[in-house]
C-alpha cells in the first residue's frame, strides 16, 4: 500500500526504500526508474560511502526536485549503534541493532597505518563450531546487503573517514575481513553486493587484496564465488584431518577436507593475480589440536595447495570447556610448520579485555535454533558436577 503527499504529488511507498545497501547496478536501476540519468547512481553512492551523508537535502549537486522526491521515496538508513567500547589495546568493537532485540557485533582492529574491521555477516550463526562463541548463540537470520556494508559505514564514520576533508592522522578502515558473526558463503548474495561495494572505487575503494572472505567449507557456494568477485579467501580449517575436523567443524562431515581444499584451490587458480595464496585458519585449543604430530600432518595435507598459515590462540568463553593453548606449545606448532617451508604467522590476541577477540563475538540473537538454550543448560550442568575443566578427547 501506498501514500499519496498533496504537497508533492508523489505517491510514496510505505516502506521507503533504503539506498544504503544499493550497489552501483541497483543504484542505477532505481535512479532509471524515476526517470534519471544513470550518473546520479555515481553521486548516490559517493555522497553515501565517501562523505557519510544520510539526509539528501544535503547533497549539493542533486537537484532540489531530486532532492525532494527522493526523500518521499527513499532514505540512506545504517543499523544503529546500542553500544560502542573501547579496548585499551586500541581494538574498537560496536555493537549493533540490527532488529528486534537482535545485535550484531564489529570490531576495528588497529596495527600501524592498517586498521581492519571484521564484519558480521549473520545474526548468529546457523553453523555449530565448537570452539566459537557466536554458534553457542543459535541462529536468527541472515543480515542485509544494507546491515553488512552498514557496519562498513559505522566504523570509518566514527574516525572521521567518511567527510570531505578526512581527519587528518586518524585511523582508517583499510582491511576488512568477513570473519565476524555468521557463515559468509550462508548469505552469500549480500556478501557478494557488501564486498564489491568496499572494493568499489566510488565508494570506500579497498584494495581486492585487502578484503577477504571466511569459511567454514560450504563448498558448493565457494565453487560459485570466483564468477562475482576476486576478494582474498581464508578457510576456517583448525584440524589436519576430517575426524578431529568433525568434534570442531560440524559442516566437515558434508564437505570433508579434501572437498573444501579442492575447491579453495580452483577458486584461487581462477584469479588474475596468480600469486594470491589462500590463509589457513587453524585455532589452536590446548592438548587438542596443538601436538607435533597435528603440525607435521597439516604440512603434508596443505603440500600442494598455495597457502599461508594464521594460527590463533583459542580465546575463552563462558559456554567453552576448552582452554587457550600453551605459548610453548603455540611456538612449537609454528615452527614446524616454518621449517616445512610454510608462511606461518601467530594472529596477537587483540580486544579480549571487551570481548572482541577471534572466537568470542556474540552479539545478541533471538535465537530460532533453541542451540543456545541447550548450551546454557548443558554448561551449567557441568558447572554443577565439577569446577574443573572436562578433558578433551585427543584425536592422533
Amino acid at each position: 500500500m501506498s501514500n499519496s503527499s498533496a504537497d508533492s504529488g508523489i505517491t510514496t511507498p510505505a516502506t521507503k526504500v533504503n539506498l544504503m545497501g544499493m550497489g552501483q547496478a541497483r543504484m542505477e536501476a532505481f535512479f532509471e526508474e524515476l526517470g534519471e540519468k544513470k550518473f546520479r547512481a555515481t553521486q548516490m553512492l559517493k555522497w553515501i560511502h565517501q562523505l557519510g551523508v544520510t539526509d539528501f537535502q544535503q547533497m549539493s549537486n542533486v537537484s532540489k526536485d531530486l532532492r525532494n522526491k527522493l526523500s518521499e521515496l527513499a532514505e540512506v538508513r545504517a543499523p544503529e549503534v546500542i553500544q560502542q567500547l573501547d579496548s585499551a589495546d586500541g581494538t574498537r568493537k560496536f555493537l549493533i541493532r540490527v532488529s528486534g532485540d537482535n545485535a550484531v557485533e564489529a570490531v576495528f582492529i588497529p596495527e600501524g597505518e592498517r586498521g581492519t574491521l571484521c564484519v558480521s555477516s549473520q545474526v548468529g550463526c546457523s553453523l555449530d563450531c565448537s570452539f566459537c562463541a557466536t554458534g553457542k548463540q543459535g541462529f536468527n537470520r541472515d543480515l542485509t546487503t544494507a546491515e553488512i556494508i552498514g557496519q562498513v559505514w559505522i566504523a570509518a564514520r566514527s574516525f572521521g573517514q567518511l567527510q570531505e576533508t578526512p581527519v587528518r592522522g586518524a585511523r582508517r578502515v583499510t582491511n576488512v575481513v568477513m570473519m565476524g558473526m555468521g557463515e559468509p558463503l550462508l548469505n552469500f548474495d549480500n556478501v557478494v553486493e557488501s564486498m564489491n561495494l568496499m572494493m568499489h572505487d566510488n565508494c570506500y575503494g579497498i584494495s581486492k587484496r585487502r578484503v577477504t572472505l571466511s569459511t567454514s567449507g560450504v563448498v558448493p557456494a565457494l565453487d560459485r564465488l570466483g564468477e562475482h568477485t576476486d576478494a582474498c579467501l581464508a578457510i576456517s580449517l583448525h584440524a589436519p584431518n576430517d575426524e578431529l575436523r568433525n568434534q570442531l567443524v560440524p559442516i566437515n562431515k558434508k564437505y570433508p577436507i579434501a572437498q573444501l581444499l579442492a575447491s579453495a584451490k580452483r577458486y584461487i587458480d581462477g584469479l588474475p593475480d596468480q600469486r594470491r595464496k589462500i590463509t589457513i585458519e587453524y585455532t589452536l585449543i590446548d592438548h587438542l589440536n596443538d601436538r607435533p604430530e597435528h603440525a607435521f600432518e597439516l604440512a603434508e595435507l596443505l603440500k600442494d595447495v598455495p597457502v599461508k598459515i594464521n594460527l590463533i590462540p583459542f580465546n575463552p568463553f563462558s559456554l567453552s570447556n576448552y582452554k587457550r593453548v600453551s605459548n610453548n606449545a603455540m611456538r612449537r606448532f609454528q615452527t614446524i610448520l616454518i621449517e616445512a617451508g610454510y608462511t606461518t604467522t601467530i594472529r596477537t590476541t587483540r580486544g579480549d579485555d571487551i570481548d572482541a577477540a577471534c572466537g568470542q563475538l556474540a552479539g545478541q540473537v533471538e535465537d530460532r535454533t533453541k542451540r543456545s538454550a541447550r548450551y546454557k543448560l548443558d554448561h551449567q550442568a557441568f558447572l554443577d558436577a565439577s569446577n574443573d575443566v572436562i578433558p578433551v578427547k585427543m584425536v592422533n
